[in-house]
């Protein structure tokens, strides 16, 4: 239909104007009787939301007389409320309050223009009502780009505390305000960075975890991901989901904890395991950082040697026997029967004699790997005995 006259539009948009306070206040009406969550709300957002209503009825006025300039009148409307509002009332409650504004300006065209403008004046209500639903998005929009944006620094800043060690009471608080809540498992995962854009890099890394259904905080350091994990489920499953987001190469796991404070406990050892992986090609992926002491060790890992003293060379160098034993079998390449022949002892005493290497230090020399291990701790231990050289 045809727009009327310039003037008729400026009488009409006039009307309207003088009506705006009488109009937002049916449309308020209308809003406490049909929508429940609007009769809760506190006083202060309401009374804001009462504010937009009434901007957006005055902006339809100044529509009308500028149609050209919609984008910058609906936008206007918003601009009468905080910033935050957006964290109070949400998108779909927002398009609710339009379509009820919407419809109490349509029922009150008859008062609000003469009968040969009043089909044209519907015409321009439905017309505006799309340019408000459309600066409401942008409105939104642009707070979720805000708030993506903090939440990205505040993760930065919680990432960068564990592995500095940082523990701090403000650290619990900002890992809470991203949705962190405190879960039962907690394990810190790291390995080289994908190429690209880091934001991009962390989003699937969060993306991996949350559809495991982890709590996920992750950050990029330089060439390093780092990614902790935390969940009430099955942990091993996860951290085999979340590889995809690190590039190829090794990734190491720390051990699992219960809190986030704990976790800073373990960042140093799990960077410590990443820098020495390339030492055992043949590693799992991922890798916990306790299998990789003996390398770490080797790299000068000053807790890795201590570890490897204490928990393997020091229970065998307690029985003469034992440390006979395993050396000889390390010797003799893991043969049971050379190494008895080594000791004069019957093969049934080695094997007895390997079985409480086991239970002594929870490594078993029949496997290669453990015995590379212990192999390395008693030339550790034995350094540490002989002291220093001539």
């Amino acid at each position: 239909m045809e727009p009327p006259a310039g003037p008729t539009i400026a009488a009409t948009a006039r009307r309207i104007e003088r009506a705006s306070g009488q109009l937002s206040t049916r449309a308020l009406r209308v809003m406490e009787d049909n929508l429940s969550w609007f009769t809760t709300m506190p006083p202060q957002p309401r009374s804001l939301v009462g504010l937009i209503v009434q901007a957006g009825i005055r902006g339809f006025a100044d529509w009308l007389r500028s149609p050209g300039a919609g984008s910058r009148i609906t936008a206007d409307v918003f601009a009468v409320a905080p910033s935050d509002l957006a964290s109070v009332v949400t998108l779909e409650q927002t398009v609710e309050l339009v379509r009820i504004a919407v419809e109490v300006t349509e029922d009150a065209v008859d008062e609000l223009a003469p009968p040969p403008q009043q089909t044209w004046l519907r015409e321009a209500t439905l017309r505006y009502s799309r340019e408000i639903a459309f600066a409401a998005a942008l409105v939104y929009a642009r707070a979720a780009e805000q708030r993506g944006a903090w939440d990205a620094r505040l993760e930065s800043l919680v990432v960068d505390a564990v592995v500095r060690g940082d523990v701090s009471d403000s650290l619990l608080s900002r890992a809470s305000a991203l949705g962190w809540t405190q879960p039962e498992q907690i394990v810190v995962m790291a390995g080289r960075a994908p190429d690209g854009d880091p934001e991009r890099v962390l989003m699937h890394a969060r993306h991996l975890g949350r559809s495991g259904g982890a709590d996920i905080l992750a950050g990029v350091q330089t060439a390093r991901l780092v990614v902790i994990v935390g969940t009430g489920g099955k942990l091993s499953r996860l951290t085999k989901a979340l590889l995809p987001a690190f590039a190829p190469g090794p990734v190491v796991m720390g051990p699992v904890v219960s809190g986030l404070v704990d976790a800073t406990l373990t960042v140093q050892d799990v960077f410590s395991a990443l820098r020495a992986a390339a030492a055992w090609p043949s590693a799992p992926r991922p890798v916990n950082s306790d299998a990789l002491l003996a390398e770490r060790a080797i790299a000068g890992d000053g807790r890795a040697v201590r570890a490897l003293v204490s928990d393997i060379f020091r229970p065998l160098e307690e029985d003469a026997a034992l440390l006979a034993t395993a050396d000889t079998f390390i010797r003799c390449g893991g043969a049971i029967e050379a190494t008895a022949r080594e000791l004069f002892v019957h093969a049934n005493t080695v094997r007895y004699r390997l079985r409480r290497v086991v239970e002594q230090c929870g490594r078993d020399l029949t496997n290669s790997r453990d015995r590379y291990v212990v192999q390395v701790a008693m030339t550790l231990g034995r350094l540490e005995l002989g002291g220093p050289g001539l």
